[in-house]
């Protein structure tokens, strides 16, 4: 028995932000002074480093859930499954919805609950749930539900990792400019067919004040009064920290499988950062003692930004689909699902098409 992916889908947010749109703001520091060189520079730093050209909002009158009903709905059309016979709805977001006209988090109920209801599923015995995993919540939801099914409480699960960062952030920040919106969506499946989800590992890690590396904080505007919180994160720390971590997590996930590094045909890793990612790939091969090949990395955070939890689905989904900026997937070929993100959490799958 294997757990497979039957059917993907994702929602492309339709509005587009270009890196010159933040030439006006006003970014500040941590302590709120502004800084000695002007936007067009830290801009240009910015795109150096991220790769990030332009990313993509939701609009005004849509939700977290809106996204991830759509994305959930092309899934299941994709998988050609009846809604009803779903038995979980997993779905991975960190702020829940927040509407376009107002900062509070709105996580009652659950975005899973729903997603159900737009879905119109009738079925009781479908359970929906939300899972608060920072940027590998996908992941780990995938890990999830694989699970439910291996222990024979389940044979399909709708998975689903969606965000809308556009709501969270602090417009004086300069990594306001990162975070983006997505959804993308899998159905997981048991099946006969050889393949599926190989191996997993997970590991979160709190001992070093690694739990402060990202958070919910104020303003770094000292003249706000609102007291509102915006997503935050110590950059520098969370950049070391991956590529310390992740590389030896991805090699842990692979040895279980008992795959051959050479055998390995593409890694979706969380679209974070592209230097981040293409460091984190080439340490993993040298722990292989082994160049990294070419086209092994498939990238979309140049024009998606980093919608967190939907950025591996999301990519997954524009490759398998579309021929995707020349990455393509065939029955049989071995991937790497990889992420990284607040917690800190490290998680990783080995998939075979």
């Amino acid at each position: 028995m294997s757990y497979k992916i039957t059917g993907s889908g994702c929602c492309i947010p339709t509005i587009i932000k270009k890196n010159k749109a933040f030439l006006g703001h006003s970014f500040l520091d941590d302590k709120g002074s502004k800084f000695d060189v002007d936007n067009e520079t830290i801009i240009d730093k910015f795109n150096s480093i991220t790769g990030i050209e332009e990313r993509k909002y939701i609009s005004s009158e849509l939700k977290t859930s809106d996204i991830a009903y759509h994305a959930a709905k092309v899934a299941i059309e994709d998988a050609d499954l009846d809604p009803e016979t779903l038995d979980y709805i997993i779905v991975a977001h960190n702020f829940g919805d927040i509407s376009g006209d107002s900062k509070q988090i709105d996580t009652l109920p659950s975005l899973a609950s729903r997603v159900k209801a737009k879905l119109k599923i009738h079925n009781p015995k479908c359970v929906a749930y939300d899972i608060l995993f920072g940027c590998p919540g996908w992941v780990e939801a995938m890990i999830q539900a694989q699970a439910f099914i291996k222990a024979g409480m389940a044979k399909k699960c709708l998975v689903i990792g969606a965000d809308a960062l556009s709501r969270v952030v602090d417009l004086h920040d300069r990594d306001s400019m990162i975070y983006a919106d997505g959804a993308g969506a899998t159905i997981l499946e048991e099946s006969s067919q050889e393949g599926g989800i190989l191996s997993h590992s997970t590991l979160t890690y709190t001992a070093n004040n690694e739990a402060d590396f990202i958070y919910y904080g104020k303003s770094y505007d000292k003249q706000d009064v609102e007291g509102d919180k915006f997503i935050k994160m110590q950059g520098r720390k969370v950049y070391e920290f991956a590529l310390n971590k992740v590389p030896d997590a991805m090699k842990q996930c692979l040895d279980l499988a008992g795959v051959a590094i050479d055998d390995l045909k593409k890694i979706f890793i969380h679209q974070a950062n592209q230097k981040m990612d293409e460091a984190i790939a080439k340490r993993f091969y040298r722990l292989f003692k082994k160049p990294t090949p070419d086209g092994i990395l498939p990238m979309n955070i140049e024009e998606f930004g980093n919608s967190s939890v939907a950025t591996v689905p999301t990519l997954f989904d524009l490759v398998l689909k579309q021929n995707y900026k020349g990455h393509s997937l065939k029955k049989g070929d071995i991937i790497l699902f990889a992420s990284v993100g607040a917690g800190m959490n490290i998680n990783a799958i080995t998939y075979q098409i």
